[in-house]
């Protein structure tokens, strides 16, 4: 299966970590993405444009962090509109998992219907 660089729904992933977190900077964003989920589907420059898209759709806020001990770092946070596009996205998600399921059942009943007549054609 050819893998993209961006899933579907990364933003929504994305603003998930962010309620979660109240604040992150992107590379904890794409650490979380890559530990957590279990089929990432997403790259360093994909979380940026992300980030970025959000920003312009005002879903999330940023702010520069400087620090004596790492280099300065741009700290994202959620915003109402994000909390708002966040719910929309699980309303979306929880329509295609039963579309999903959905498939998957009657997969499995082709599947099986068609093994059970190829091993009576056996006999």
């Amino acid at each position: 299966m050819n893998r993209s660089k961006q899933s579907r729904h990364t933003n929504a992933f994305i603003l998930l970590f962010l309620e979660e977190s109240s604040s992150a900077y992107g590379a904890q964003i794409l650490s979380s993405l890559q530990t957590e989920i279990p089929y990432c589907l997403t790259d360093s420059p994909s979380v940026y444009r992300a980030l970025q898209d959000m920003e312009e759709k005002q879903w999330v806020t940023s702010t520069w962090q400087t620090s004596e001990k790492s280099p300065p770092r741009k700290w994202y946070t959620i915003t109402t509109r994000g909390r708002t596009a966040l719910h929309d996205y699980a309303e979306d998600i929880v329509q295609r998992h039963a579309n999903f399921k959905f498939f998957l059942i009657h997969y499995a009943l082709i599947k099986n219907n068609k093994t059970e007549r190829s091993s009576q054609n056996e006999t």
